[in-house]
């Protein structure tokens, strides 16, 4: 049949080899080729490179960060420090604990002495209190001192002025041979008794120059004839003891010790004691009694 002779395109299928032509051998056809072949590992290796340079930057960013949240912290922590460090009393502090709160507060515990600064402190203290009393008091005692001078100046002048008087005066034993009063009263006695206040006081005296109490007893009496000791107790066994009650001025008021002439009303004519003089005074107590001489 026509058809099996002629030849057709199953032939060439067939064979292709023989009817059609091989383009893969043109050049530009390999170049696309090779073009087209390339670009994918291009594109592969750009994005790979790509993928690993953000990871690599995401790596970085995070060390990075914490670095900078390491120091952050280390800083608040060394700026919260002192405040631990000055709070020992915090029980919620962890980092410390009780045991070294205590510690800290026995470290912090400190004792600083300074040498002459306190004792002058003191003294100035001690001068600034100083109470009006106390001021009042010491202006008490200047006075007394300074009277007390004056009276000492006052007897040592009248002690000169009656040695001078009585230099060439009757003693004792003039008055008890020749008694200028030979008639006896106590009224008398008290009344010459009284011409010698301001005599002053001298231990041992018998004279208006200064008398001692019974120095002055023994001279007023001598003068009416009665020759007394030099002494308390000798004059009080030389007359009879009456009561208060009927002492008259001009008997004698005896004590421990002091005698004087009763001046009525409770008080004493007698020479005191050193620094002062022959005076009327109230007598200070009640231990004693009167013996009148002259019975």
């Amino acid at each position: 049949m026509a058809l099996s002779s002629t030849p057709g395109p199953d032939k060439d299928r067939t064979n292709p080899d023989q009817s059609t032509t091989d383009i893969s051998s043109s050049p530009a056809v390999s170049r696309r080729v090779a073009r087209a072949a390339s670009r994918p590992t291009a594109v592969s290796t750009a994005t790979g490179s790509t993928a690993a340079q953000s990871k690599k930057k995401r790596k970085g960013g995070w060390i990075l960060n914490a670095g900078v949240i390491t120091v952050a912290t280390g800083l608040i922590a060394t700026m919260s420090l002192p405040a631990f460090a000055f709070n020992p009393d915090s029980a919620e502090n962890a980092a410390f604990g009780p045991s070294a709160a205590d510690s800290m507060k026995k470290a912090q515990s400190q004792t600083v002495e300074v040498g002459g600064v306190a004792s002058s402190a003191v003294t100035r203290d001690a001068a600034s209190a100083t109470s009006e009393e106390q001021l009042n008091a010491q202006k008490a005692a200047a006075a007394a001192a300074a009277a007390a001078e004056a009276a000492r100046r006052q007897a040592a002048i009248q002690l000169t002025s009656y040695a001078s008087k009585s230099s060439s005066g009757p003693s004792v034993s003039d008055f008890l041979a020749n008694p200028p009063y030979p008639n006896f009263s106590l009224s008398q006695v008290f009344s010459v008794a009284q011409q010698y206040i301001g005599t002053p006081y001298v231990y041992g005296g018998s004279s208006p120059a200064g008398f001692d109490c019974s120095g002055y007893v023994m001279y007023v009496y001598a003068q009416f004839g009665i020759s007394l000791p030099h002494s308390v107790s000798g004059q009080a066994a030389a007359g009879k003891r009456i009561s208060i009650a009927d002492a008259q001025p001009g008997d004698l008021v005896i004590m421990s010790g002091h005698d004087g002439f009763y001046a009525g009303n409770g008080n004493i004519l007698d020479a005191p004691t050193e620094g002062k003089s022959v005076s009327i005074r109230p007598i200070w107590t009640s231990d004693y009694y009167i013996v009148r001489l002259g019975i």
